[in-house]
């Protein structure tokens, strides 16, 4: 690498490791604990980028960014905070930052980003905000897990697009919360949100929901109602619980994707189809896929830019967080002020919650209401899990069985979907890939993303275990182990 990197971080010792990492790759490298010396180095017209911290002693750098842009509009700026919220993530990306990165921050991924950014040719324009959102009040998604910084990293790149979104996740976990985030902060927020759960729409009536219907369209249908697509022009469509949408309604659903336009249920007016795609699902769209319960072709229409929302068994050091937001939304909608105990908060770590964020919110409510004290202790905690039949508890532990038998029971169930008829031809391949899936995913996370290590667990090539990381759309994220 070679150019000038404008370090700003008032912790010396962050500043000194970055300068010594970028130093040693081959760039000169001017660092300073203040905003107001880093902005008279860029008003000078030194450094070819910016890496800076977000909370500085005189100032937030996320409030000088605008004035960089447009002094320098060429000028690359990386963004790190400890505050790691979502709001920070969107903050940074409405102002134009290059990159947001959470701390502690991966030695490695900086300076990647830094060479990025130096042999980046066309610099991105910011968009201009008539009016910055709330800084940390009222967050839309809560949690500084490593596993929710890297969702919203995502969140962040896609605030200033209209691209389609796939979002999966356990039931529970906040698919709708992210989807209206997008849409809150992006550049659709001034159109309607609509939302649809595929789930809850009887068969017949799908397309009448999503496109509407003229009058005597079909037997009750007594006048014309306009569909999800059209009140949703301007604006966003969420598309809850996508995979159980039947294969007629796919049909139909990809047309309107394909051709940008519709015409409603029994009418002839044809309509275009302004509003960005956000769908969602519990379900696997992969098998799926496999077992010809879901067109491919739609499937790669609306997974554009995927994003997998952790289990909350995944992100525990969050439960804390979460917790006491639940306290105060309770608070404000009426019901009793309540604070929480850290040994109660440590029993609720170590609960399992199938039902993932909605059941820990739901208990939050239920102690709100039932705990006399206005201090929710540890033995309130613990009797109110241990009353309710609830996937809170940790699970039983099954019998252990042989891989071969649950293979062979999920092989046959598979068969049994196709009746008298056969699975689609390429059998052989799909069931491979199905195992190695789970059997990579697992094993890097044991090794905490260490791809060198788990080369040599799985006892295969290092190149070959990253074309199996690539084809199988893996995501590696090193640091804490997610078993």
């Amino acid at each position: 690498m070679e150019g000038t990197i404008l370090v700003a971080d008032d912790d010396r010792t962050i500043r000194t490791v970055l300068a010594q990492a970028l130093t040693r790759a081959g760039c000169r490298v001017r660092a300073t604990g203040t905003a107001t010396t880093l902005w008279r180095w860029i008003e000078e017209g030194e450094g070819d980028v910016v890496v800076t911290d977000v909370m500085m002693p005189d100032g937030d750098a996320l409030d000088l960014l605008p004035a960089i842009r447009k002094r320098r509009p060429e000028l690359p700026v990386i963004v790190m905070s400890a505050q790691n919220t979502v709001m920070t993530a969107i903050r940074a990306a409405e102002v134009g930052a290059y990159e947001y990165l959470p701390k502690p921050f991966d030695l490695k991924e900086v300076l990647g980003q830094v060479s990025k950014a130096l042999n980046q040719k066309t610099r991105r324009t910011p968009a201009v905000e008539e009016e910055a959102p709330g800084r940390e009040d009222n967050l839309p998604l809560i949690g500084r897990s490593p596993a929710m910084q890297e969702v919203y990293r995502i969140l962040a790149r896609l605030m200033n697009t209209d691209l389609g979104v796939m979002i999966t996740g356990e039931s529970g976990t906040g698919k709708e919360l992210v989807a209206r985030a997008l849409h809150n902060y992006g550049l659709r927020k001034k159109g309607p949100f609509v939302a649809i759960n595929m789930a809850a729409i009887p068969r017949d009536l799908i397309e009448s929901e999503l496109f509407g219907h003229e009058k005597g369209a079909f037997t009750g249908a007594d006048r014309a109602i306009a569909g999800k697509f059209e009140q949703a022009k301007g604006g966003t469509l969420f598309l809850d619980e996508v995979g159980d949408m039947p294969l007629d309604a796919q049909t139909r659903l990809l047309r309107v994707l394909q051709e940008g336009e519709f015409t409603r249920v029994g009418g002839r007016e044809v309509q275009s189809a302004d509003a960005r795609i956000i769908a969602a699902t519990h379900q696997d769209l992969r098998n799926l896929i496999n077992e010809g319960r879901f067109r491919e072709d739609l499937f790669y229409r609306l997974n554009v830019v995927p994003i997998r929302l952790p289990p909350l068994r995944e992100r525990l050091e969050d439960v804390a967080d979460l917790a006491r937001a639940f306290l105060r939304r309770a608070e404000i909608e009426g019901l009793p002020r309540k604070t929480i105990s850290r040994e109660a908060l440590d029993i609720l770590k170590k609960q399992g919650w199938s039902g993932n964020v909605r059941e820990l919110e739901n208990l939050i409510r239920r102690l709100c209401v039932l705990c006399p004290d206005e201090v929710i202790s540890g033995q309130v905690v613990a009797q109110e899990i241990s009353a309710r039949p609830s996937s809170a508890l940790a699970p039983q532990v099954a019998q252990p069985q042989r891989l071969a038998h649950a293979i062979e029971a999920h092989l046959r169930r598979y068969f049994d979907l196709h009746g008298d008829g056969l699975p689609p031809d390429g059998l052989y391949d799909r069931i491979l890939k199905e195992m190695e899936l789970p059997l990579i995913s697992l094993s890097l996370s044991a090794t905490r993303g260490n791809q060198v290590r788990t080369a040599e667990l799985l006892g295969i090539n290092r190149n070959t275990l990253r074309k199996k990381i690539k084809d199988l759309d893996i995501r590696v994220t090193r640091g804490k182990r997610m078993m």
